[in-house]
């Protein structure tokens, strides 16, 4: 009977309110404004970098191939939150059904985390090729490459599945409003009409733990790479400093969001939706600035591919 009375109370919510940024018409205007615009140049920058990529032999190394990947990534994880959060902007309500939290926190978590898995596969490659530049291709081959990126989605994938079955075993039974702009595992399991201790202790130790082991693992890494430039030409340790710092940065500002939510009780801090506004729109905007602006060879392949196409619209 309780068990019952349990998935009957779980039935009574149906959707959930975000309360989104700002309740101001004209704040939401500039923020709607504001976030299409990085939306717009996300979706352009990491899709250009893809095709670029495909397009120019030269770049058909792992490190490109990574970067290809993690462009992918970050188209996926924008469009997991921006447009509702777009449209969301001239609605009063701002409703999403329960299926699609859900779905949306699923893919959240699966970008997320593959994400995570990448950027500390991407350390390892720089470590590979810096410090052992003679076995770098043997060490990072193609097969080698393709596993490591099977194996990131893969962990990625059950990841999320993990935590998106915590996450919807719950009994939901009001209230239903989310202090957010979309949903996530946080905000959504301090709604449950349970006690939730013993999930928030599986999620600090599931999510937590990912992000604060791949940042120690990664400045390992970058602290081995910067005692091995000591060693190298000022040429060679200029290029890969400037590698270095790029991804670093990515990472810093990714991770540093992952830590903060994550290790952490389920409470709400002000500072939350400042922080996931980057996580979900800023550093996906990144990617293409910082491994475009800061590499030649991006940008000479850039340039050849701009001028292949001009070549044809002449013809």
């Amino acid at each position: 009977m309780e068990e019952a009375s349990l998935l009957n109370q779980t039935t009574l919510v149906t959707y959930f309110q975000l309360r989104g940024l700002s309740v101001h018409q004209k704040v939401q205007a500039a923020v709607f404004a504001v976030f299409l615009i990085f939306y717009v140049l996300t979706l352009i920058g990491n899709i250009l970098i893809v095709i670029t990529i495909l397009y120019d032999r030269h770049l058909h190394t792992p490190m490109y191939f990574f970067l290809s990947n993690l462009s992918f990534i970050d188209v996926c994880h924008s469009s997991v939150t921006v447009p509702k959060m777009l449209i969301d902007t001239w609605s009063a309500e701002k409703l999403i059904s329960f299926d699609a939290c859900v779905t949306q926190i699923f893919f959240l978590h699966l970008f997320a985390c593959t994400e995570i898995f990448l950027l500390t596969v991407m350390a390892y490659d720089r470590y590979a090729a810096i410090c052992k530049p003679l076995q770098y291709m043997t060490v990072m081959n193609w097969k080698v490459c393709v596993g490591l990126a099977v194996a990131l989605w893969t962990g990625g994938t059950i990841h999320s599945i993990a935590l998106t079955s915590l996450t919807i075993k719950l009994p939901y039974c009001g209230p239903h409003e989310i202090d957010n702009f979309f949903c996530d595992v946080p905000q959504l399991i301090k709604l449950a009409c349970t006690d939730t201790h013993i999930i928030e202790i599986l999620i600090v130790s599931n999510s937590g733990l990912i992000s604060v082991v791949c940042f120690v693992v990664l400045v390992v890494s970058y602290a081995v790479i910067l005692v091995s430039l000591r060693q190298q030409i000022s040429e060679g340790r200029r290029k890969a400093l400037s590698t270095c710092a790029a991804h670093l940065t990515v990472v810093t500002l990714f991770l540093g969001h992952c830590i903060f939510i994550y290790s952490r009780p389920a409470t709400s801090l002000p500072e939350d939706k400042v922080v996931s506004v980057f996580f979900t729109v800023v550093t996906p905007l990144l990617n293409p600035i910082i491994y475009t602006l800061r590499n030649e060879d991006m940008k000479n392949a850039l340039n050849k591919l701009m001028g292949r196409k001009e070549g044809k619209e002449k013809k």
